[in-house]
């Protein structure tokens, strides 16, 4: 995140544990991870993510994916993981941004939806 601020980006990072989800629990109880997107408010990209714990590599690998395409964080909406599954940490990534942003704009969350 401190590269993308010395590169003068406005980035806001959202946080949540790998084992936030109802997918986690097929991996157990308490299973430690981290899970963290950075995202440049100004153009609504991500341009850095974080993942630990247990079989993250495919959560690293769509990452990748979004920030060297660029994807709009709206697009992503459009991308949902299935259910239950430990991917649904981004739909948690998401949902945490905008609750986030609408608490800063004293606004209501927006969250969208491909259903």
């Amino acid at each position: 995140m401190q590269a993308a601020i010395d590169a003068g980006l406005d980035v806001l990072a959202y946080d949540m544990p790998s084992s936030g989800t109802a997918g986690a629990s097929f991996y157990g109880r308490g299973t430690d991870g981290a899970s963290r997107l950075v995202v440049d408010e100004e153009h609504g990209v991500i341009v850095g993510a974080t993942f630990t714990g247990a079989d993250v590599g495919d959560w690293l690998h769509g990452a990748t994916i979004a920030i060297v395409g660029r994807l709009p964080v709206e697009v992503l909406w459009s991308a949902e993981p299935a259910f239950p599954s430990r991917s649904e940490v981004w739909l948690k990534l998401l949902e945490q941004r905008e609750t986030q942003l609408a608490a800063e704009n004293n606004d209501q969350p927006h969250i969208l939806s491909a259903a």
